[in-house]
């Protein structure tokens, strides 16, 4: 499976880390993921490359590389022979600030697919969403800058009404928001059908099992598919 994993280590080298069969699925919520071991040989370079950026849902907190999404989705391009690398750019905890302060490292070389799930740390937290909504922002300027071609997916989100049905309905329409602004792709809901299943989900309540990844992939898949289509 053509899938790779940024590290934090990797990140700071400004180098890619590969990805080993049995890594740290991730550290808690508030602590970036473990870091994985040196790089491998780049792929060549007419290698196009899909890239999820996100926090522990996409770095598969609780579960191996290959029962995250990202992993799944990678599975799936491979079996199509589609022609694309998957990144994984997922760091456990990570909140849009922390997003807009490492996407121009993970951006050191271009992507034709950008997946940007963020927001869900800063919703958990009650963190304003202006400042989210100007983080979000800048990730996507930043995309578009270093990569001008990419498609940019942006992953809605949603969260419960802990702190209020007014902030959790615009923290729910922000995404769509940002997608008709920016022009971007939409998946409405990433957890749709996940998020509070208790079967689908670990013990924490947030982060989904393999089969609740199985899901969500479905979700992504269904959404990155015409996009990854080739060309006539």
């Amino acid at each position: 499976m053509n899938l790779l994993c940024l590290s934090r280590a990797g990140l700071l080298a400004l180098a890619l880390s590969a990805c080993n069969s049995n890594p740290p699925a991730g550290a808690p919520t508030a602590a970036p993921a473990a870091a994985g071991p040196a790089a491998t040989a780049a792929p060549a370079a007419a290698t196009k490359r899909l890239l999820f950026f996100g926090n522990s849902l996409t770095a598969g907190l609780g579960v191996e590389p290959e029962e995250a999404f990202p992993g799944l989705v990678a599975q799936k391009i491979d079996s199509l022979k589609l022609g694309y690398e998957v990144i994984n750019a997922g760091l456990s905890g990570e909140t849009t600030a922390g997003g807009r302060s490492r996407v121009g490292w993970v951006l050191r070389q271009p992507v034709a697919v950008f997946v940007l799930e963020l927001g869900a740390n800063d919703g958990l937290r009650g963190l304003p969403l202006a400042d989210t909504r100007r983080n979000l922002q800048a990730i996507i300027d930043t995309v578009r800058r270093r990569s001008p071609g990419a498609q940019i997916v942006l992953a809605g989100m949603q969260i419960p009404p802990n702190l209020g049905q007014a902030y959790a309905a615009d923290f729910r329409r922000l995404y769509q928001q940002m997608a008709t602004k920016n022009n971007l792709v939409l998946i409405p809901f990433l957890l749709e059908g996940v998020g509070g299943n208790r079967q689908l989900n670990q013990p924490d309540g947030i982060h989904p099992t393999p089969a609740g990844h199985r899901v969500v992939a479905r979700t992504v898949w269904a959404v990155l598919r015409p996009l990854l289509a080739p060309k006539p």
